[in-house]
């Protein structure tokens, strides 16, 4: 059994976490992760990511407890820098992703979700947080970094110290959850998930032009203002080669819907 499932169709690539009951990720299913988002950051005819967990309940769990009590350090250690490399191989990725969040959502299983650019949730009574400190730990993927660019360094600090989990209405209200969608079911969800997510893809959409509008905020950010004027500036001048923004200026001039190729 695959611990991320994966597949791809009308433009999206659909990876779905595995590992039953709470889909808790261990170091195998961090090395399949790894590999599909290399795939999917290659392959042509992806044009968007969404990422999901399997079943009604859980997106994610986090990493697998039982493995981490019984690895030793240095395992840790390394485990948590291969994660770290992959979250940054997926937030990096020139694509759009979107975690679509269908349970809870704690611990890693939310510094996962915010490796994504997008976070879409199933409404209902599911949860979202970073309660490591009730193990003496902090959250070491990514978590500490992620969550103080996205809520600001005091309400940050405030969340994983304390430990709470919280709805996803406060979720959005934090800025951390985009959108929430009701729905009874998990299929309902997905449904409109990649319905929504197809709406990056092209014809419709530039792609190339979404996946540099990505790139430029997502590193853009971590540069100087400066530095991140002049890296919007090359990306800028990579999409005025292309034949979307050919094709973009021709239809805002003809006055007629573009059709866009993603190059």
């Amino acid at each position: 059994m695959a611990l991320v499932e994966y597949n791809v169709a009308d433009g999206v690539a659909l990876l779905e976490l595995n590992d039953p009951p709470v889909n808790g990720y261990s170091y195998e299913m961090m090395q399949e992760m790894d590999r599909v988002v290399l795939d999917a950051r290659m392959n042509t005819a992806v044009e968007v990511i969404v990422i999901t967990g399997h079943g009604e309940k859980f997106f994610c769990a986090g990493a697998n407890i039982n493995m981490l009590k019984q690895a030793d350090p240095t395992f840790k250690y390394y485990f948590c820098l291969h994660a770290n490399e992959t979250l940054n191989r997926l937030e990096h990725t020139p694509k759009l992703t979107i975690a679509a969040i269908n349970g809870h959502c704690v611990g890693g299983g939310l510094e996962v979700a915010m490796a994504c650019d997008l976070r879409i949730a199933r409404g209902g009574r599911a949860k979202l947080g970073l309660p490591e400190v009730a193990l003496g730990v902090l959250p070491g993927t990514g978590g500490t970094q992620r969550l103080a660019r996205l809520v600001g360094k005091s309400r940050a600090i405030e969340l994983m110290c304390e430990g709470l989990t919280f709805d996803f209405a406060r979720g959005e209200q934090l800025g951390l959850i985009n959108r929430v969608i009701d729905s009874e079911t998990h299929a309902d969800f997905m449904t409109e998930v990649m319905t929504y997510a197809r709406s990056f893809c092209t014809p419709g959409k530039a792609s190339l032009a979404v996946g540099r509008i990505k790139r430029a905020v997502q590193s853009g950010l971590e540069m100087s203002f400066e530095q991140g004027l002049a890296f919007e500036r090359e990306l800028q001048a990579e999409l005025f080669g292309s034949e979307d923004a050919r094709e973009g200026l021709s239809a805002y001039i003809e006055k007629r819907e573009a059709t866009f190729k993603g190059c």
